[in-house]
């Protein structure tokens, strides 16, 4: 799997995607952090993560789409300058006197409108360099487990920076990470190849336009949803066996497993239609996360939450596979964000219903609710429709290669 890096400019690109992309595993903390050291209230700290990922929600399908149609460079480096600029103000009035509450709100909000698409513009890279079928599943296999792990070690690493330093310095270093990062990835020759339709795009190419593609979105909001609960889920479950410095190692379980099963995946040599994949995958962590509900130790839970996570980057690959075959290639950036925001979504919902959940009759019931919601949202596209969904013809033309 490991020679999909050596494709000539694979690396170039790659590598400083990766930096740039642990922004977004560091910045959600960092700003947290400063906000709560300047105002003293995480009821403020969380108001301002909210807008952060509300807003880089709801405008990840208009960044991509802007992506698609005038080239990376010029959409990426822009959007991460003024990324950049938002962490910066962040930094500077987390270190004033009497600013007013709500510039924390706008500024937040304006961090997440400007999120660079980095993860969906490297997935076109990797198109570009690679040629349909096993090639590219294990390179989309490696980019997702990279992906993972930098949400793993980034919260560590700008942890560290805190601690030695200021919440203020974190917002800094992350600054810099999405800005050096997006500026140096852009100027590769793979990406500078990527420039963009040029004109608008007919609404027959758009994503939600394109047979079966909704139907994706709908699985992949119940994958969302587990995600989301398992994560809140780990650090109670921990608490409730009164050992809560184990939280970190249990969501690293996750993780860990996460990141096997996409190194398993891009090994494999799978024939199986890709819309029947993605069901069984989400049907396998939606079973995996209601036998996690039953914990009997944290060693059974830990491996339990490791299986739970073993089929996520699996679902994520084979999603953005789904969104590289059935798509136009001019909305493929806006196809690939679609699948990150379903999961998003789905796992930005669950956390609120599943602390309620937690409160009141413990963690065991909200993995089980989140299992029996996935399988829930999976039965309600039947598996016949995935089923037929089948890749674009490799050689048809483009609606907009004549107009």
């Amino acid at each position: 799997m490991l020679a999909v890096l050596l494709l000539p400019g694979a690396l170039r690109a790659f590598l400083p995607a990766l930096i740039a992309r642990s922004a977004l595993a560091m910045g959600s903390l960092a700003l947290l952090l400063a906000v709560q050291d300047s105002t003293g209230s995480y009821t403020q700290a969380g108001l301002a993560t909210t807008a952060f990922g509300i807003a880089n929600v709801i405008a990840a399908p208009r960044r991509a789409r802007a992506v698609d149609r005038f080239g990376q460079r010029i959409v990426l480096t822009t959007l991460a300058s003024g990324q950049a600029s938002g962490f910066i103000a962040l930094a500077l009035i987390a270190e004033a006197e009497g600013v007013a509450d709500s510039w924390f709100l706008i500024l937040s909000a304006l961090v997440g409108l400007t999120s660079p698409p980095l993860g969906a513009a490297m997935r076109m890279i990797w198109a570009s360099l690679t040629t349909a079928g096993d090639q590219r599943t294990r390179a989309f296999s490696i980019d997702a487990v990279c992906e993972e792990l930098l949400f793993v070690g980034g919260p560590v690493i700008i942890t560290a920076v805190i601690v030695a330093s200021s919440p203020s310095i974190g917002l800094w270093v992350t600054a810099a990470t999405v800005s050096l990062g997006t500026a140096t990835m852009t100027s590769s020759a793979s990406s500078r190849a990527l420039r963009g339709t040029g004109g608008g795009i007919t609404r027959g190419d758009r994503p939600l336009q394109q047979p079966g593609f909704a139907r994706v979105l709908i699985v992949l909001l119940g994958v969302g949803g587990v995600l989301g609960v398992a994560e809140i889920a780990a650090p109670a479950i921990a608490k409730q066996h009164d050992a809560v410095a184990a939280s970190g190692w249990l969501l690293a379980a996750f993780a860990g497993g996460s990141a096997l099963g996409g190194l398993l995946y891009g090994q494999l040599n799978l024939k199986s239609g890709i819309g029947r994949r993605l069901f069984t995958l989400c049907v396998s962590m939606a079973l995996a996360a209601v036998l996690a509900s039953r914990p009997d130790t944290l060693g059974l839970f830990a491996a339990g939450i490791a299986l739970v996570g073993l089929f996520l980057a699996p679902s994520l690959i084979t999603g953005y596979l789904i969104a590289d075959t059935i798509v136009p290639e001019t909305s493929r950036t806006e196809a690939s964000t679609w699948i990150t925001t379903s999961v998003n979504l789905g796992a930005a919902l669950t956390p609120a219903a599943a602390g309620f959940v937690i409160d009141i009759s413990g963690a065991e019931l909200a993995l089980l609710l989140a299992g029996a919601i996935a399988l829930t949202l999976a039965a309600a596209v039947p598996f016949t429709r995935l089923r037929t969904i089948e890749p674009r013809p490799v050689h048809a033309p483009d609606r907009n290669e004549h107009s």
